[in-house]
């Protein structure tokens, strides 16, 4: 049995071919060449290979399809016409030039893989059912790519080869080729158009970059000035805080001083009321008048003397003196105040003793 091989990049392919004479015939690409030979011969007893259709004819009508495995087939009547690969199959589609929406001339190729569904539509249906697909595929992607501009062609890579096997399929499905998918291999520009990207691609590039570096000075100088403020409103805080404590302290030494001074002015009357108070108060006053004066003229220049200054016990008569009259008015108006039952009660005699 002799089968027809498609050899595309060091890969060896089987693919359907009818018969043709019996001496080779090449069709040459740069990417594929394809060899038709002759057909397997009918000895009656024919064993068909997995994933491959062998098409009969009986007297030049078609008869039927063998399947893999072991099949009879009558001599002279019976021949076989064509062997259909159910492979997929892989077909580098040739650069071609397209032109884009916005008259940019590109240079693309491609890589097609298609798949046999029908073996008597793909026998039947078309002369050269790969020829067939393969100028099908080029007319179509010259079709897409009239409806795109250049940036959209390398952006909507997937939408077009997605495109063009929708195009592809809705041709093919009367030849029984069902395309699976179409990739393109490269896209070439024009070397202009090629320096002229290039300037675009640094120029954004340089936009990015500046608007970036404007970002960051515009977040530094926002964290500086947030970092100032949260500042002054912690000084302030500080300061606030700093000053109630101040206050408090001072109110309380205010509040202690009074407490202290009242409780010495208690003591000192207390002990005034007591047996020789007077004498007591009379040695104190004399200690601070002899005090003062021994700190006269350390603070300033500036010195008022009475009179006799020499005479202390005279001094210490005086202070007296004005003690004894503040003495009397503040017993006198004590006086004053007794509301009226209590002098009533004050001056009941007190009950004889028994």
């Amino acid at each position: 049995m002799l089968q027809t091989l498609c050899r595309t990049g060091g890969a060896v392919l089987k693919h359907s071919q009818r018969t043709v004479p019996t001496v080779p015939v090449l069709w040459a690409t740069q990417a594929q060449q394809r060899w038709a030979s002759s057909l397997p011969m009918n000895t009656v007893v024919l064993f068909v290979p997995q994933q491959e259709s062998w098409v009969v004819e009986r007297m030049g009508r078609f008869h039927r399809i063998l399947e893999p495995g072991l099949n009879f087939l009558i001599p002279i009547l019976d021949k076989i016409r064509y062997v259909q690969s159910l492979k997929e199959i892989v077909i580098d589609v040739p650069e071609q030039s397209a032109v884009s929406l916005d008259n940019v001339t590109l240079q693309i190729d491609g890589v097609l893989y298609l798949r046999i569904l029908d073996p008597f539509k793909a026998s039947y249906g078309v002369e050269d059912p790969e020829y067939a697909v393969t100028q099908l595929a080029q007319t179509t992607m010259r079709s897409e790519l009239g409806k795109l501009t250049l940036d959209k062609v390398f952006r909507e890579r997937e939408t077009l080869n997605t495109n063009i096997v929708h195009s592809i399929n809705q041709a093919s499905d009367d030849w029984g080729i069902r395309c699976l998918r179409y990739e393109i291999k490269d896209i070439h520009v024009p070397p202009r158009v090629k320096e002229s990207m290039q300037m675009q691609v640094e120029a954004e590039r340089k936009k990015r970059a500046t608007v970036l570096e404007s970002e960051g000075h515009k977040e530094a100088a926002i964290n500086v000035a947030e970092g100032r403020k949260q500042a002054q409103i912690l000084a302030s805080e500080g300061q606030k805080a700093e000053q109630i404590n101040n206050a408090a302290g001072e109110a309380n030494a205010v509040l202690a001083k009074a407490e202290a001074k009242a409780k010495a002015i208690r003591l000192l009357s207390e002990a005034l009321a007591e047996q020789n108070g007077n004498a007591a108060a009379s040695l104190s006053v004399a200690e601070q008048y002899v005090s003062a004066f021994s700190k006269l003229a350390k603070e300033s220049n500036t010195i008022l003397l009475p009179s006799n200054s020499g005479d202390i016990s005279g001094m210490v008569t005086q202070a007296m003196a004005i003690y004894g009259s503040l003495a009397k008015q503040s017993s006198k108006k004590i006086e004053c105040v007794t509301p009226e039952w209590a002098m009533e009660k004050s001056e009941d005699p007190a009950p004889p003793a028994q």
